[in-house]
């Protein structure tokens, strides 16, 4: 009889030739890593958003080499600030020239911090890449003017706004009527401010009548009637326009490679902290997002779930975020995370004016964990 040890085969086979089942094994194996190879090489029709770099409005960034405070209101006095207030940003993975392998986009898809979207999506076919980062450039230069705005009038300064008309639709009412670079002053007789006092004059006058406009064009005051029409839940003239402001000092906002409008109310809590004695947040780490008008109102913004991941890895006990994109939080706030859920400006206020008198929090809208 025969004595068998673990580390000898039986009489009669062969340690080293494979039988038929680890052939298998070994062709599957190969199968596996032929298709993990197509797979990593092989673009999707997809691009991922993920958490981008996190700057604190009250502090500096690098600009050329050089920190650079992101806002400086130079001839003004401003007061020392202390903590952070933070925007969020959101880096995309891929574009269409360099598309994302289908392994990325597997891996993305596995990760609760990333998002899968369609290119098209975030790249419309009839818009080139470079176009599309001049607009989200555009849209950051227009929101930083409108966080001026925004924290000036909340501060009560006083200063001209001028809503001039940029461009109009070929389908628009307004056709032959009014053309680019015509001011608009007044609706109906009654002073148009900004683009918000335009929208509720045209709500008012309704699409049944003409409304009568009041325009400057080269120098000359003009009225002219033009027929709203009714546009999703608006009542509109088709003008495309923009709002230009005339601010009793300077304020400078600095920040490289970032685009699109969702820091508008950071910027704007930024500056009145700056004009303002104390830390407005009693020195805490607070971060938010949130588009900005010259009224104080909170708008939806993008990526949100991108943006609360961003802040918990920067360490964020406090989170700003527009009430409109709750239903988006709910679920995806990452542990150790409060959210607090802001319509205006001023809620946003409220807020960090609770944690800076450790005030009662459990008052505040929230954006529920669910």
């Amino acid at each position: 009889m025969a004595l068998f040890t673990d580390d000898a085969p039986p009489s009669g086979e062969h340690p080293h030739r494979p039988g038929r089942s680890g052939r298998a094994g070994w062709i599957v194996l190969g199968v596996a890593l032929t298709i993990g190879l197509i797979l990593g090489v092989t673009p999707s029709p997809y691009v991922i958003e993920k958490p981008g770099p996190v700057y604190n409005t009250i502090g500096a960034a690098n600009h050329n080499g050089t920190e650079t405070p992101l806002i400086t209101i130079p001839g003004e006095t401003v007061y020392p600030t202390k903590g952070s207030l933070d925007l969020l940003t959101v880096s995309l993975v891929g574009n269409p020239d360099n598309r994302p392998s289908w392994l990325k986009v597997a891996a993305a898809w596995l990760d609760p911090s990333q998002a899968v979207i369609p290119i098209d999506a975030a790249f419309p076919p009839s818009v080139t890449t470079r176009q599309r980062d001049e607009e989200n450039q555009a849209m950051m230069v227009d929101s930083q003017q409108d966080a001026i705005a925004a924290a000036l009038t909340n501060l009560g300064y006083d200063y001209p706004t001028v809503v001039s008309v940029v461009s109009l639709p070929k389908d628009s009412p307004a056709q032959g009527i009014m053309k680019a670079g015509d001011q608009v002053v007044s609706v109906n007789g009654a002073t148009v401010a900004d683009i918000g006092a335009l929208r509720k004059a045209l709500k008012a006058n309704g699409t049944e009548t003409p409304a009568s406009i009041g325009i400057v064009r080269d120098g000359k005051n003009l009225t002219v009637q033009v027929a709203p029409v009714k546009s999703s839940t608006a009542v509109v003239v088709g003008i495309n326009v923009t709002t230009s402001y005339d601010f009793p000092f300077d304020v400078k906002i600095q920040l490289d490679q970032v685009g699109g409008p969702s820091a508008g109310m950071m910027f704007a809590l930024g500056i009145i902290d700056k004009l303002t004695p104390g830390a407005i947040q009693g020195g805490a780490d607070v971060a938010g997002t949130g588009t900005i008008d010259q009224a104080g109102t909170v708008g939806p913004i993008g990526g949100i779930r991108q943006k609360l991941e961003g802040a918990s890895a920067a360490g964020v006990d406090w989170f700003l975020a527009p009430a409109d994109n709750c239903n988006e939080v709910t679920g995806h706030i990452p542990d150790g995370l409060k959210v607090f859920a802001v319509k205006t400006l001023d809620d946003s206020l409220a807020v960090l004016d609770a944690i800076r008198t450790d005030g009662d929090l459990a008052k505040l809208p929230t954006c529920p964990a669910g």
